[in-house]
């Protein structure tokens, strides 16, 4: 018959192979400390993820805002329809008002329309950091020679 050696307290010492009762919440504890740093860096990653979405978003808003003021007529209607363009495809990205401000010169023929589309962006704030971030984008297209005639 095998004796196992007992400590004054009457609990089991470490033997060959054994646990010893100093470890007995560690794993608990760790569980406590850990849990909350991965769910923050899981947080982190998500609004970054959110703002390179809003990059993307941004830019394929400005060259569809350009192609659609590019193809009007006058300068007013190629404003609106720029405008028009960039707040549909923003919509469910911005979290402020998009706007939209033309950086070329002039609307004359076979030149360039080139648009700024910018707006205010959901990014860190899911996770307290209230950071503004406003992204911008621009375009250019040719002025097509042959656009609407109304």
């Amino acid at each position: 018959m095998v004796a196992h050696s007992h400590s004054r307290t009457g609990a089991r010492t470490a033997g060959a192979g054994g646990v010893g009762t100093d470890d007995r919440g560690l794993s608990t504890i760790e569980v406590v400390i850990l849990a909350p740093v991965m769910i923050l860096f899981i947080l982190v990653l998500v609004g970054f993820g959110q703002l390179v979405e809003g990059r993307g978003a941004l830019d394929g808003a400005a060259r569809d805002a350009a192609r659609a003021g590019s193809i009007q007529k006058d300068h007013g209607t190629a404003m609106a329809e720029a405008r028009k363009a960039a707040q549909a495809d923003l919509e469910d990205v911005c979290s402020g008002p998009v706007s939209v401000v033309q950086k070329s010169a002039g609307f004359e023929p076979d030149t360039l329309f080139t648009v700024e589309v910018s707006c205010e962006v959901r990014g860190l704030s899911m996770i307290g950091l209230d950071i503004p971030t406003t992204l911008s984008a621009s375009f250019s297209s040719p002025l097509d020679p042959y656009r609407r005639a109304a």
